[in-house]
C-alpha cells in the first residue's frame, strides 16, 4: 500500500505548492522511491478547459486526452511520470459523477450529502489507480479556509484517521511575510492558517514557510511552539534562482528528510542528486545566450504558456546557452512599420491560442521571420498561422483564411467534424458543447522521409499531445507544396496535416499538436533543442 502525502496551502494562494509537490517528488524519487501526484481542484468547472488563460494559466493535456491543472506539468516535468486523468480532479467532476448515480438510483433513496456521499467520492478518486507506487503526492488547489476546499480538507481528514499515522502525513505550504518598516518577519499569519486548519480536524506534520529571508532560531522556536510541530518540521522555502534549483534547495533545507521521517523510515538512502546538479550548473554556467520573440495573445499573463516556457528553457539546457524570452502582444504588428520588437531577435515563435484577436498580427510576424530568414518555431495556431502566410503570399490565395473567424471564400484551416483515434471513429459538431471536445491528448503521426523534421526526431513515427477543434485543410498542399511549404508530417491516414516546413529558410517549422508538453529538463524535447541551435547559430550572424 503507498504512503499518501497531503500538501496543503494556506494565507495566500500561488505560494508554490504545485513546485513544492513535484520537488518532493522528484527528491523522493532521488532515494530510489516510486512516486505519483495529484492535484484536487475546488472548482465548480468539470475541468479547466473551458477556462480563459488570464483566470486559470495553461491547460495541460496529458496523453490519455485530459485538460487537467497546470500544476500536473510540474509534477511530469520534474518526476518523469506520465499525468493521466485519475490524476486530477473537480469539485464539477465530483458533483458530476454523484448526481448521475443519484439518477441512476444508485444510492437506494438515500439522501444524497456532502458528507459521505461528496467526501467518499473524493476520496475514493484520491486512493483509486495508485499503481505500484512508494508515495502518493496529493496537492490541494486554494488555501485553507476557502469555502469551496471545505469538503476536500473534510475528506483529507477522514482519510488520515483511516490510514493511520503510519501511512498519511500533511504537508502545509504557508507564508512568514517579511514587513520591511519594520525589519520584523512575521509568524502571525502562519499561525492563523495552521489554526484554521486545526479547527477542522487537520493537524500538519511538516510546515513549508515561503520567506524572504532566512527564518532565524528564535522564530523557528515559536512557529513550532504555536502550530504543535518539531523545530525540524519547520522548513524554510525562500525563493530560489531557477525552478530546477528547488529540489536542492528544498533537500538543503531537510525537506525530504522530515517526510521519510514522519513515517518512520530513518534508513532511506540518501537522494542522488547528480542529474539536479549538472542541471544547475547548466543553468547557471551557460556558454552564450539567445533572445526568443514569443509573439502571443496572452502576454498579461505568462503562466498562460508556462510549459512553453520551460520547454524552451529545456531547449537552452540542450545547447548550454540561456533562453532569454522577449513576450510580444501579437496585435502590435497588425499595423505597419510596428517590427521593431523583432528586428533583434534570434528565434521567432507563434504559440497556440483561440480566437481572431492578435491573429493578423500573428501572420505578420510569421511574414517577418520568413522573409527575414530568422527561425521561426508555430505551435497549433501558430502552424495554422505560417500556413495562411505562405498561402496568400506565397501560393497565389490572398484570401486564404480561417473558418474559425467566420465564413471564408478560401478555408485554409477549417473546424475538425472527424477524425480517428485508435480504432474508433470521434464526431464533433459545431453546436456540441466547448468543454472535451477538441482533439485531444496523444495521437500518431507519420513523418516525411528526407524531411527536416525526420532528422531532427531520428524516426518516421512520432506521437504527440493535441489540443485544437481547426485543422489545416489538406486539399490545398499541392498548391501550398508547389509554393515551397511542405506537409513533412501527416496522420497515419494521411488525412490530417501535422507538420509544415518551409523550404530555402534556414528553420522553419510548423506543428499542429504541442511539444511543449512532452519537454522534460533531463529530455529536452527534439525540436526545442533544434530550434535554439538554429537560434544560436542565428545569433553568430546578427
Amino acid at each position: 500500500m503507498p504512503r499518501y502525502i497531503f500538501i496543503t496551502g494556506g494565507v495566500v494562494s500561488s505560494l508554490g505548492k504545485g513546485l513544492a509537490s513535484a520537488a518532493l517528488g522528484a527528491l523522493l524519487q532521488a532515494r530510489g522511491y516510486k512516486v505519483r501526484l495529484r492535484k484536487l481542484d475546488p472548482y465548480l468547472n468539470v475541468d479547466p478547459g473551458t477556462m480563459s488563460p488570464y483566470q486559470h494559466g495553461e491547460v495541460y493535456v496529458t496523453d490519455d486526452g485530459a485538460e487537467t491543472d497546470l500544476d500536473l506539468g510540474h509534477y511530469e516535468r520534474f518526476t518523469g511520470v506520465a499525468a493521466a486523468q485519475s490524476d486530477n480532479i473537480t469539485t464539477g467532476r465530483i458533483y458530476s459523477t454523484i448526481i448521475e448515480r443519484e439518477r441512476r438510483g444508485d444510492y437506494l433513496g438515500a439522501t444524497v450529502q456532502v458528507i459521505p456521499h461528496v467526501t467518499d467520492a473524493i476520496k475514493e478518486f484520491v486512493l483509486s489507480d495508485a499503481g505500484d507506487v512508494d508515495f502518493v503526492l496529493c496537492e490541494v488547489g486554494g488555501t485553507v479556509g476557502d469555502i469551496e476546499g471545505l469538503p476536500f480538507f473534510e475528506s483529507l481528514r477522514q482519510l488520515g484517521q483511516e490510514l493511520g499515522r503510519d501511512n498519511a502525513i500533511f504537508l502545509h505550504v504557508t507564508l512568514l511575510p517579511y514587513i520591511k518598516v519594520a525589519g520584523e518577519m512575521k509568524t502571525k499569519p502562519t499561525q492563523h492558517s495552521v489554526k484554521e486548519l486545526r479547527s477542522i480536524g487537520i493537524q500538519p506534520d511538516i510546515l513549508l514557510c515561503r520567506c524572504e529571508q532566512p527564518i532565524d532560531p528564535g522564530e523557528r522556536r515559536k512557529i513550532a511552539l504555536f502550530c504543535n510541530v518539531p523545530e525540524s518540521a519547520v522548513i524554510e522555502g525562500m525563493d530560489a534562482a531557477s525552478l530546477y534549483d528547488v529540489p536542492l534547495d528544498y533537500h538543503a533545507k531537510g525537506l525530504d528528510t522530515e517526510v521519510l521521517k514522519r513515517f518512520g523510515l530513518t534508513d532511506a538512502p540518501e537522494p542522488d542528486l547528480t542529474r539536479w546538479e549538472a542541471i544547475s550548473r547548466t543553468i547557471h554556467e551557460p556558454d552564450g545566450e539567445v533572445t526568443i520573440g514569443v509573439v502571443g495573445k496572452y502576454t498579461g499573463l505568462l503562466d498562460a504558456y508556462k510549459s512553453l516556457n520551460e520547454a524552451l528553457a529545456h531547449g537552452g539546457i540542450a545547447n548550454n546557452v540561456k533562453v532569454r524570452l522577449k513576450w510580444l502582444e501579437s496585435s502590435q504588428f497588425e499595423s505597419p512599420d510596428t517590427f521593431g520588437p523583432l528586428e533583434n531577435v534570434h528565434g521567432i515563435l507563434v504559440p497556440g491560442g483561440f480566437g481572431e484577436r492578435g491573429a493578423e498580427g500573428k501572420i505578420a510576424a510569421v511574414r517577418f521571420a520568413r522573409e527575414r530568414k530568422i527561425p521561426y518555431f508555430g505551435i497549433c495556431f501558430g502552424m495554422q498561422m505560417a500556413v495562411i502566410e505562405a498561402a496568400r503570399h506565397l501560393a497565389g490565395l490572398p484570401k486564404a483564411n480561417s473558418t474559425e473567424f467566420g465564413p471564408s471564400e478560401e478555408p485554409l484551416i477549417g473546424l475538425l467534424t472527424e477524425w480517428t483515434r485508435g480504432n474508433a471513429v470521434e464526431r464533433r459538431g459545431e453546436d456540441d458543447d466547448m468543454g472535451g471536445t477538441m482533439r485531444l491528448g496523444a495521437y500518431k503521426a507519420a513523418l516525411k522521409a528526407g524531411s527536416r523534421v525526420r532528422e531532427i526526431y531520428g524516426t518516421d513515427s512520432i506521437e504527440e499531445r493535441h489540443r485544437h477543434r481547426y485543422e489545416v485543410n489538406i486539399g490545398y498542399r499541392d498548391q501550398l507544396e508547389a509554393a515551397g511549404l511542405k506537409f513533412s508530417g501527416l496522420s497515419p491516414d494521411g488525412v490530417l496535416p501535422e507538420i509544415v516546413e518551409l523550404e530555402d529558410h534556414p528553420w522553419f517549422i510548423g506543428v499542429q499538436f504541442h511539444p511543449e508538453l512532452k519537454s522534460r529538463p533531463f529530455e529536452p524535447h527534439p525540436l526545442f533543442a533544434s530550434f535554439i541551435q538554429a537560434a544560436v547559430e542565428q545569433s553568430r550572424l546578427v
